[in-house]
Formats: C-alpha cells, sequence, structure tokens
C-alpha cells in the first residue's frame, strides 16, 4: 500500500543518503552556521528592506546580472508578478507571452489575471525552450516576453547560444520588452560558457531565486534599471513584500553564493556523465540526452505511484532516496521524475547510480 506524503516525508528523513540535489541541513544546523556567518560579517537587521547587509548582497547580484540596479523579494511569485505588471504598466497593454510551462501558468493560481487583470498568451512548445520562431507566430503586440532560462518542466534544457540571441533581437525589434525567469540561470552559465551578464544581457529585467541553486532560505531577486527597480520598490510595499526583518533569508544565501556557484561547473559534467551512463538502461530514456544544465528528466515505463513505491522500497532497504517526485508523462503508461545534480550525486559513482535508479524499472 502506498504510503501517505506524512509517512514518506519520515522515510526521507531517514535515509542516510538523498541523490538529488545539494544537502540540506537540519534547522539547527542551518541557525548555527548563520550564526556563525553572521559574527563573522558582523551582520546586522536590515529594517525594512535598508541595511548593509541587504543592500550589500543586492548590489552583487545586480553586478553578476549586469544591471544597474536589483531588489529583494520574499517570494519569485510576486518578483515575477511585479516585473509583469511594470512593463504591461508602462505599455498601456494588458497582454504579454510567456511558455506554456512556465510557472506563472502552472503554479501560480492564475494570480497574474486574478490580481491584475492581465492576458498571458502562451509562445512556444511546452516541450522545448522558446525561441524568435515561435515569438514570430505570435504577432499580436505583447507589452513584455517571460523567457524562462532553463525550461525546468522539459528536463532544463536551454536555448542554444544563436536562439538565444535570435530572440533577443527579434524582441527588441518589436519592442517587448524581454523578461528572464532565471530561477534557475546559476545553473545555466556552464553549458554556454558565458557570464551571467553575456546571458542576461538584452533582457530588460531578470528575476533569479536565491534558494533554488544558491540553498538559501527563502526570496528572490528582481534585477534591471534604476528607474524598474524604484518602481519594483514600490510594488514591493503595495503587495505587502517589504518585510520588517529580511536578513535570515538574505544571510542564508549570502554565505552560499559564491561556494555554490563555483560548484555548478562540476554538477554539470556530473550530469552529463549520469545522462550517458543512464542512457545505456534498457527502459529508461533521459531528457535532454545531452543535459543542458545539472538537471535531467528520466523517464520511466511505469505509472507514477508505482515509481513511488518502488522507491520507498529502495529507501526502507538501502537508506537511499533516489528520486524526488513523479508525475505522469505525455505517454500514457509512463512518468517522469527529475534529477538535479547537486554536491550528493558530485560525489557518488555513476554504478550504484545507475543501479538504484534502474531498479526503478521493477
Amino acid at each position: 500500500m502506498a504510503l501517505t506524503a506524512a509517512e514518506r516525508q519520515k522515510l526521507w528523513a531517514a535515509c542516510s543518503l538523498v541523490l538529488p540535489g545539494f544537502r540540506t541541513p537540519a534547522p539547527a544546523e542551518e541557525f548555527a552556521q548563520l550564526a556563525e556567518w553572521c559574527r563573522a560579517n558582523d551582520a546586522i537587521h536590515d529594517v525594512y528592506g535598508e541595511g548593509p547587509l541587504i543592500e550589500d548582497f543586492e548590489r552583487r547580484i545586480a553586478d553578476l546580472t549586469g544591471k544597474a540596479a536589483a531588489a529583494f523579494m520574499p517570494s519569485g511569485v510576486m518578483a515575477q508578478l511585479i516585473a509583469v505588471r511594470i512593463w504591461t504598466q508602462r505599455a498601456g497593454l494588458p497582454r504579454f507571452g510567456l511558455h506554456p510551462t512556465s510557472h506563472l501558468i502552472l503554479h501560480e493560481s492564475e494570480a497574474y489575471e486574478a490580481l491584475f487583470g492581465l492576458h498571458g498568451a502562451v509562445v512556444g512548445d511546452r516541450l522545448r525552450p522558446m525561441t524568435a520562431a515561435d515569438l514570430a507566430a505570435r504577432p499580436e503586440p505583447l507589452a513584455c516576453l517571460i523567457a524562462e532560462l532553463p525550461i525546468r518542466e522539459a528536463g532544463g534544457q536551454l536555448p542554444s547560444w544563436d536562439e538565444l540571441e535570435a530572440l533577443k533581437t527579434l524582441a527588441r525589434a518589436r519592442k517587448i520588452a524581454l523578461h528572464m525567469d532565471g530561477a534557475r540561470l546559476w545553473e545555466s552559465r556552464a553549458f554556454y560558457g558565458r557570464s551571467y551578464a553575456e546571458i542576461a544581457d538584452g533582457f530588460a529585467s531578470v528575476y533569479v531565486s536565491v534558494y533554488k541553486g544558491l540553498g538559501g532560505i527563502a526570496g528572490a531577486l528582481l534585477a534591471g534599471d534604476e528607474d524598474f527597480i524604484a518602481e519594483a520598490r514600490l510594488w514591493r510595499r503595495r503587495m505587502g513584500g517589504t518585510l520588517h526583518h529580511q536578513s535570515p533569508m538574505i544571510a542564508s544565501a549570502a554565505m552560499r553564493l559564491e561556494a555554490r556557484l563555483a560548484q555548478m561547473d562540476a554538477c554539470y559534467a556530473r550530469a552529463v556523465s549520469l545522462a550517458e551512463a543512464l542512457a545505456a538502461v534498457p527502459g529508461l530514456r533521459v531528457n535532454p540526452a545531452t543535459p543542458h544544465t545539472n538537471m535531467l528528466h528520466l523517464y520511466i515505463p511505469a505509472p507514477a505511484e508505482q515509481v513511488l513505491e518502488r522507491r520507498d522500497e529502495i529507501a526502507r532497504r538501502d537508506g537511499v532516496w533516489v528520486i524526488g517526485r513523479a508525475r505522469p508523462a505525455e505517454v500514457p503508461g509512463w512518468c517522469v521524475a527529475e534529477i538535479y545534480v547537486g554536491d550528493t550525486l558530485v560525489e557518488q559513482a555513476n554504478v550504484p547510480v545507475v543501479a538504484w535508479l534502474g531498479q526503478l524499472l521493477g
């Protein structure tokens, strides 16, 4: 019989080895690390978003993305809604473009429509990144276009550099503000071999996460020109996002920033190696065949719940948590699981990892 969500959480916590993602410290360990880092860096609380800790971190993110300024937001949902609100208001046009698997469509309960009365026009194919040809196929006016780098729901795929530059060029020619959903921008540099600022060049605004990839407690940042960020701060206050103290979220990301960014090349190389090994397992399919980031999707010819039960059995028997979620795939009877390569998988050899994942086939 399938376990409940609470039982599965308990089973996960009992595992001695969790393959996907970066190691996640328990709250007590996390807070102890934060205390030590704050003492070493003479950190003090911000007050409603003002103070050296938050301002230095915002400046660092602005520099990394090549933008004039950045503002911390308590969530990525708020950050992207603010960006869409600003661009549509400036254009005087309540229509914007977004990928069919955009977070705004799949996970936010139509917030852009419910809160701001905006219309989201779908651009592109859900199984691949957005291209200039996709934008050209939507000739109606758009206030802005959200391009996600990478596309999580398609296995972390990225457009080629030429495809990305062509999209930037067409958006500029049509006077469409290009906004980057860069929740996983940190994972994209290894594929392109270019700086974050080069990747973000041509985007009018950029959203980045501080917990996806960086491992912060929560939060996000918007980056753009000075006027855009000043307006974003105003909307943050209007939407209740200017919290009294944001220092815990800032410090938890700031203390890991340099180390996590330095690990991304190794994580990407490990993902490529793992994908090659998994491709040799009869019955398993990897998407993309050669990963574009330290993320890949594993397609398994079995129903999702059956695969999760097999995962649970491996966890009980070996103390190893091999995948997180599994969901039904486009082909009936198949499911797909996301594998995000962090420090744990970097340290594991292919032979045992492939053996564990192969057991999901039954």
